[in-house]
């Protein structure tokens, strides 16, 4: 009985992490089909989303394998407050180990929301600055039924 539960979590377990790997791998064939259909557009979008001029995106591209490689470039210096140069360093050492290894190396921690939606692929490609990531933090208003003199 005991073999079997293990036997089972196991396979959980293993099937959940190539579920996570899928989400990420889908996410990335995606941002190199829309970068194959429009390079310039994929560029420019690119470079809104992060704030990042298009002639460092195109530089960018030029160091790196795939559009999708250029996208997380900057999405993990997004992510780890770091310069793009300096991901890309990572990148070049540490690009055979995985997204998640160079996630860790510059300092995002496993358990955080950035390193789970990296290992997802809950990751957003809308042109836009930030992504198009809702803020989610308390903001300074009262709110209903708050203060004095309700």
């Amino acid at each position: 009985m005991k073999k079997t539960v293990v036997a089972t979590l196991f396979l959980f377990v293993t099937g959940m992490a190539a579920v996570a790997h899928a989400g990420l791998d889908d996410f990335l064939s995606s941002l190199n089909v829309q970068a194959k259909a429009d390079l310039g557009a994929f560029n420019v979008k690119l470079g809104a989303q992060f704030g990042v001029p298009v002639p460092q995106v195109e530089q960018i591209l030029r160091t790196v394998a795939a559009p999708a490689d250029a996208f997380m470039v900057l999405q993990l210096s997004q992510m780890a407050q770091a310069k793009p140069d300096t991901v890309l360093q990572t990148y070049k050492t540490k690009k055979s180990k995985g997204w998640g290894v160079m996630a860790k190396e510059l300092g995002i921690k496993p358990g955080s929301s950035e390193f789970h939606a990296l290992k997802s692929g809950n990751l957003s490609f809308t042109g836009t600055p930030g992504g198009g990531a809702s803020d989610h933090s308390k903001g300074k208003g009262k709110g209903k039924g708050r203060g004095h003199n309700k």
